[in-house]
């Protein structure tokens, strides 16, 4: 019988994962999109807000980074 091995996703990796669909949604690229959900001195509101009023994702980033 093999043995099964269970991941189990801490609080901090399921916040970022969250943080990061959050960001693709809005329009940041992937590595864009990781590099802002890993900083957690970024605020998603702020980066999610400058998407919504028409900040182009590059720059947001080179903002928010």
């Amino acid at each position: 019988m093999s043995a099964v091995e269970t991941y189990i996703e801490t609080e901090t990796e399921r916040v970022e994962r969250w943080r990061n669909e959050e960001l693709l949604r809005v329009g940041f690229d992937v590595e864009s999109a990781a590099l802002i959900a890993a900083e957690p001195s970024v605020d998603l509101h702020r980066a999610i807000d400058l998407i919504e009023r028409g900040c182009p994702p590059g720059l947001a980033a080179s903002i928010l980074l």
